[in-house]
């Protein structure tokens, strides 16, 4: 499967999240303190203007300071947030570059059969897709199907755990002959207890081309689209 250019460069981006870290850790830290001097100013300056006469009240003053406290502890969790937040989009970015170059299985029902060539000359086809399984199935059916429509290939599994299972096709059809190199699509049906189960999900092959990052966080860029890391539901 062919790989496109890089769009972004990973050490770039990288070095770029790791400074956007520092700058928001460093920018939260100075709110909290300008918070607590604005708050401290104002507690002296009424207590300087307090009519002597009728100063303020000790309760009044431990309420006042108990409000400091607390407002100080909500942004510094606040600033604690924010730094974890930009710490894990860097790590993100970090671990988004490493697939670069790699198949990743993501949601998708298509097939691409390739021709290969060893080096003796030799000649074959081969493939690779994948299910998800939400729940244990008895028995999962699937049908490869042509771009006329018509079922080319049925596979079928048996005691099927939860979780996702990456499978392959030489090309070979129901009736033994070999299939043309091409794309194809798929269905998969799984079955518990004779009931059909709503949570098997065909995957689809693609090569992981390039990584972006941005306001909506780390992409991973493929011929199929972008995806996030919590899309890619196996790495081949």
């Amino acid at each position: 499967m062919a790989i496109a250019g890089i769009i972004d460069t990973p050490k770039a981006a990288a070095t770029n999240s790791v400074a956007t870290s520092s700058a928001t850790s460093t920018t939260s830290t100075d709110s909290v303190q300008a918070d607590q001097d604005k708050f401290m100013l104002l507690l002296v300056t009424q207590l300087k203007n307090q009519d002597p006469l009728n100063p303020m009240d000790n309760a009044a003053m431990t309420s006042q300071l108990a409000q400091l406290s607390t407002v100080t502890g909500i942004n510094k969790v606040n600033a604690t947030l924010e730094s974890l937040r930009a710490d894990q989009a860097s790590a993100q970015s970090m671990t988004a570059t490493n697939l670069i170059g790699k198949g990743v299985l993501v949601a998708g029902k298509g097939i691409e059969l390739s021709t290969n060539t060893a080096a003796d000359g030799t000649k074959s086809n081969s493939s690779v897709f994948g299910i998800e399984l939400g729940s244990a199935a008895d028995a999962v059916d699937i049908n490869i199907i042509d771009s006329s429509g018509k079922t080319v290939r049925t596979m079928s599994m048996k005691g099927t755990d939860a979780g996702t299972y990456p499978l392959t096709w030489d090309g070979t059809k129901d009736d033994k002959t070999v299939a043309a190199a091409g794309n194809y699509t798929f269905t998969v049906k799984a079955t518990s207890g004779g009931k059909a189960l709503e949570n098997a999900t065909p995957l689809q092959l693609t090569a992981v081309a390039s990584v972006s990052t941005g306001s909506a966080g780390v992409k991973l860029n493929t011929s199929l689209g972008h995806f996030t890391l919590a899309d890619v539901k196996e790495v081949l």
